[in-house]
């Protein structure tokens, strides 16, 4: 009886979760840490339709950082063990890594605290984790979306997108090397 009871409530807060984030996969509570800001400030009523994300070429700096690690490493290894050139390329490829390291840390924290919201009501877009700077825009008050993408970015689906809003210079911050933009434009122009 005691299971039944247990098994009924967590069922309820389920779908509580999937009610309150309008059924959009990934965003059922998982608890405080991963909880998406768009989650803390949904309106009653309000569905999240859209939820973007930064693309993986932020990572793209780090990954050319490792080539010369690798060139580094290669040459440590045809290096005469114990000669001062092998010691050389050992200090390069430390450094070399632990730059690859710093930078593909940086990118992954930047990509986990950047949010980019799509609801029935507005566009949120979120970036930090300490100092947090959120912007938001009621769809009422979107009057374009402008796509930016190189010959690169359409090939990997990346680009740059500028939300208009009504107004003389209502702008919502220019985001750069987004996941799918036209998709993110879709969702905002569709209503």
């Amino acid at each position: 009886m005691r299971q039944e009871a247990l098994t009924s409530s967590r069922l309820r807060r389920s779908q509580k979760a999937r009610i309150h984030t309008g059924g959009v996969p990934g965003l059922q509570y998982k608890g405080l840490l991963a909880m998406r800001y768009i989650e803390r400030i949904l309106q009653p009523g309000e569905k999240v339709l859209y939820y973007g994300r930064l693309h993986w070429i932020i990572y793209l700096p780090a990954m050319l950082i490792l080539l010369p690690t690798i060139g580094a490493l290669v040459m440590l290894a045809n290096a005469q063990s114990g000669s001062p050139a092998a010691l050389s390329w050992l200090i390069a490829a430390v450094v070399f890594a632990l730059a690859a390291l710093v930078m593909l840390a940086s990118a992954w924290f930047r990509r986990w605290t950047t949010e980019i919201d799509v609801t029935d009501r507005r566009v949120v877009y979120k970036r930090g984790f300490i100092k947090r700077h959120t912007v938001e825009m009621n769809m009422d008050k979107v009057a374009s979306v402008d796509v930016d993408q190189s010959i690169f970015g359409r090939m990997l689906n990346f680009g740059d997108i500028t939300i208009h809003g009504t107004g003389d210079s209502e702008v919502i911050e220019r985001l750069h090397n987004i996941g799918a933009p036209l998709q993110l434009r879709n969702q905002v122009t569709a209503r």
